[in-house]
């Protein structure tokens, strides 16, 4: 094990989890992505687990792995799926699959680095969640358990804060990364739309992303817990206008 701080990034193969490896790695942290394929990227302090966090089972196996291996300081849960559908075709086995994703994979992995961050008093965790937890057409799976990451964070905020621990939620707006082009054709006029009803009048960038992660890193930031930023360039806060 190492005393520099390790930060576990799920998610950190593309676009906006690469973005955070790569700021958590110039800032000098050990970091440790895990993701169904490995970063197209090197690092000395990069390490790469490659896995399918709706595979309960190995999520949990491998954070008992990495917790008796590295001495893991910072968790940043990015990892996430859009399953879109309008409610008459919204199936139970996609929520339960989305459910895992983005709140069992969570709690299995903290569960594990748990011990470390109490015995040291020290520990950040970061959880992805997004603009759409406010609600968006054919996103009914997704807005629940990405509405449930920040319920969740609140209650770990309240549990952890006297261990030193903070608990914050990071929620994107619309971002220029492969899962946005999924649903949104790059190019489209869908897309440009998207970015003029954006108040900033632009899409976002994994790296705006990424440095509001940063700021909830921060081992000097212990006084802010609980809270849920929203980096959507005020889409979260827009209105109709009439």
């Amino acid at each position: 094990m190492t005393d520099r701080n390790t930060a576990l990034v799920t998610g950190g193969s593309a676009g906006i989890g690469a973005e955070i490896c790569r700021q958590m790695l110039d800032a000098g942290y050990e970091v440790i992505s895990m993701a169904r394929r490995a970063p197209d990227f090197e690092h000395e302090r990069l390490h790469a687990v490659q896995l399918d966090l709706l595979d309960a089972q190995a999520v949990k196996q491998a954070g008992v792995e990495l917790a008796a291996k590295h001495r893991i300081t910072h968790i940043v849960h990015n990892a996430g799926v859009i399953w879109p559908h309008l409610l008459p075709d919204v199936t139970l086995d996609e929520l339960q699959g989305l459910t895992q994703i983005h709140l069992g994979s969570a709690i299995s992995l903290v569960q594990s680095a748990l011990p470390a961050m109490e015995s040291a008093g020290f520990g950040r965790i970061v959880l992805m969640s997004s603009r759409g937890a406010l609600g968006l057409p054919t996103r009914t799976a997704y807005s629940a358990t990405k509405a449930g990451m920040i319920g969740m964070a609140r209650t770990w905020a309240l549990e952890l804060a006297p261990k030193g621990i903070t608990v914050n939620v990071v929620a994107p707006g619309p971002i220029q990364t492969d899962m946005f082009y999924d649903v949104i054709p790059a190019g489209s006029e869908r897309e440009q739309n998207i970015a003029r009803g954006i108040p900033v009048q632009r899409l976002g960038r994994a790296d705006d992303v990424a440095r509001a992660v940063m700021f909830f890193s921060d081992p000097k930031n212990s006084f802010v817990t609980g809270q849920t930023l929203y980096v959507c360039g005020g889409a979260s806060v827009s209105s109709v206008t009439i």
